[in-house]
């Protein structure tokens, strides 16, 4: 059911975009394949960042669509989605604008920055051994980034379920969509100020999050965030297996092991609960193929086409 569900939903968006599967096959013909190679032959050496660059994808899509506007540098009056709250812990982005370069030599002034960053999520996490999706391109970018637009839009790690439902439905996705996505902890990390309230004052009481595993919580305090102060310390999301694209978070989250709130939230419903009941249940396949549908959902949100944004030269600024 979930499967069908979201076929569905993935051909009722196909229809509300001109995004189209080999969009460059005449204009830069080479411009998936160099974008693949690129991406194999640093993320091999660099596994971990793939899970940052997957995430860079879904910040993105959530503020102004998948325009690639969170890769924007702010200027002198005008703070920008990368000082944004959410954002201040992304890494890649030097990946990105040395893929984008590849292109541009291949190809000036042709393929997008949104573009680029959704073809290299998709490839980073497929090097890894995760799933692959279809990314149809045709996205334009953004020519506004801006800060307070992501500080309110991009879901954050203390929402409850009621929230996260909330900010998932303003973009178009379902509960369905939530599940599975939420699904890419799998290979996350996490800093301890991103949870450490749970740990130490859930209530502002000097208490514990009665929802997080006691056992798992006294480990995390005695062995990774030893202080509600701590900033700089980095927690795997699914202990063990991080670097692979498995069941395990799904697991963790059955046990009441997941990191964050908003990873707990998913358990307080009985419909989400029930959905991850059937993916640990199910195949690692079920989850893959299911993920990979929700992904490219995702990778259609609000996106620009035809003649709206630009085709920017450098990620990192608009064109002049």
């Amino acid at each position: 059911m979930l499967f069908l569900t979201l076929l569905c939903f993935s051909f009722f968006s196909s229809v509300q975009s001109d995004l189209q599967l080999g969009f460059y096959s005449k204009t830069c013909p080479k411009a998936e394949q160099l974008i693949q190679e690129f991406v194999k032959q640093h993320i091999s050496n660099a596994p971990s960042l793939a899970a940052p660059l997957l995430r860079m994808h879904f910040h993105d899509c959530f503020v102004r669509g998948c325009d690639a506007s969170v890769l924007i540098n702010s200027t002198s009056n005008n703070p920008s989605e990368k000082t944004a709250n959410p954002n201040l812990t992304l890494r890649g982005f030097d990946f990105i604008d040395r893929v984008k370069s590849l292109v541009e030599n291949e190809c000036p002034g042709v393929v997008s920055c949104a573009d680029v960053l959704a073809l290299t999520a998709r490839d980073a996490v497929g090097v890894i051994g995760g799933p692959f999706w279809q990314v149809p391109t045709g996205r334009r970018d953004g020519v506004i980034s801006n800060q307070s637009e992501a500080n309110s839009q991009i879901p954050a790690p203390t929402f409850n379920f009621t929230q996260l439902q909330n900010s998932f439905a303003n973009k178009g996705l379902n509960l369905t969509d939530l599940v599975l996505l939420s699904g890419a902890h799998t290979i996350g990390i996490a800093h301890c100020s991103s949870f450490s309230n749970r740990l130490y004052n859930f209530t502002g009481k000097g208490d514990q999050d009665p929802s997080l595993d006691s056992e798992y919580a006294s480990n995390l305090k005695q062995n990774k965030c030893k202080s509600i102060n701590d900033n700089t310390t980095i927690v795997e999301m699914d202990p063990g297996s991080f670097l692979t694209f498995d069941l395990g978070y799904y697991k963790l989250l059955l046990k009441r092991r997941g990191l964050f709130q908003s990873d707990a939230a998913l358990t307080t419903n009985n419909g989400t609960k029930s959905s991850i009941i059937a993916l640990v249940d199910s195949p690692l396949s079920t989850f893959l193929g299911e993920f990979a549908l929700a992904m490219e959902k995702m990778g259609r949100i609000d996106v620009k086409t035809g003649s709206s944004g630009e085709i920017r030269k450098h990620c990192a600024v608009v064109n002049s």
